[in-house]
């Protein structure tokens, strides 16, 4: 995974946390919202990663008009064979990227989801298993809201983080145009894959067996219930926002190399795994708060174990 994260980090500047934190997905078997003004690289990294790591990948570009089974797939009929022959959708790939995923109707956000969730989806009464592993990295764009369906609590629960991309610092944004390479010039000189898809099966393996203590499950359960105490909250994390963040937090002791959770690998990975799962009360939202800013009061106010 260190080779994984060396070579994502050459070709991604000013992204090293966002990076790691993908791979932790990927390690958690979640998958990642990445919101961020156009042209930071959003579409990039999802990109980088499947190449890196020999998978496939499939970019499905979401429209009004786009409908489920563009996702899915469908069964059509065969005039040469006279037969009915099942046709799979881009969803079947190890990485998919949903570019602007609000800018389709509930139906088809729901399609997608719903393969997230069950790993799985149903073409004309079949059932066809996801390859593994399976990631689905979806983006929004935070500015624009004309013409969106913007992604109901219920839905944004499905993703194990929520990433915000901002604007790289000066010194990496001239290495970015210094060592900036036209798209089919990149694409004619394709990454070799760091790692093979049985190695990131091994890898999650080992993620599942790292051990957090009762000390660490009683500081998440903690976190968890004192959310739903904010006053500035109509809606505190669910107990699934806790299964998050404990599975998130192995993944991240996991690429750290160790096989136990620390307190510090939970406040890591709490603003990503909670921010998205947080609503706050309209007085909240006039005040310019957001999820980021009571989940840093509620790490504060909880005592960290020893």
């Amino acid at each position: 995974m260190e080779r994984l994260l060396d070579a994502m980090e050459q070709r991604l500047y000013g992204q090293k946390t966002n990076i790691r934190l993908m791979a932790a997905a990927l390690l958690a078997g979640g998958h990642v919202l990445l919101e961020g003004v156009p042209g930071l690289g959003k579409t990039k990294m999802a990109r980088t990663l499947a190449a890196l790591m020999g998978g496939e990948y499939r970019r499905i570009q979401f429209t009004p008009d786009l409908m489920p089974s563009d996702i899915t797939g469908s069964v059509i009929f065969h005039m040469k064979e006279s037969e009915f022959q099942t046709v799979r959708g881009p969803v079947f790939a190890n990485i998919v990227l949903a570019d602007e995923i609000n800018r389709s109707g509930p139906k088809t956000q729901a399609a997608l989801l719903e393969a997230m969730e069950e790993r799985q989806v149903t073409i004309n009464g079949t059932t066809h298993r996801l390859p593994e592993p399976f990631l689905v990295v979806a983006t929004q764009n935070p500015l624009e809201y004309e013409g969106t369906y913007p992604l109901p609590e219920a839905q944004l629960d499905r993703f194990l983080f929520k990433l915000t991309l901002d604007y790289p610092g000066e010194e990496q944004e001239r290495q970015i145009l210094r060592e900036h390479v036209p798209f089919e010039t990149e694409r004619e000189q394709a990454a070799v894959p760091a790692l093979s898809l049985e190695d990131i099966r091994e890898a999650k393996a080992r993620a599942a067996e790292v051990v957090a203590s009762d000390s660490i499950i009683a500081y998440i359960t903690a976190v968890i219930r004192k959310t739903r105490e904010s006053k500035r909250l109509q809606l505190g994390a669910s107990p699934r926002a806790g299964i998050a963040v404990l599975n998130a937090s192995k993944a991240w002791a996991a690429l750290e190399g160790r096989n136990y959770v620390t307190p510090d690998d939970v406040k890591l990975v709490a603003r990503p795994a909670l921010r998205h799962r947080l609503l706050l009360t309209p007085q909240a939202e006039l005040e310019g708060g957001n999820g980021d800013h009571v989940v840093q009061e509620t790490l504060a106010a909880v005592p960290v174990p020893r």
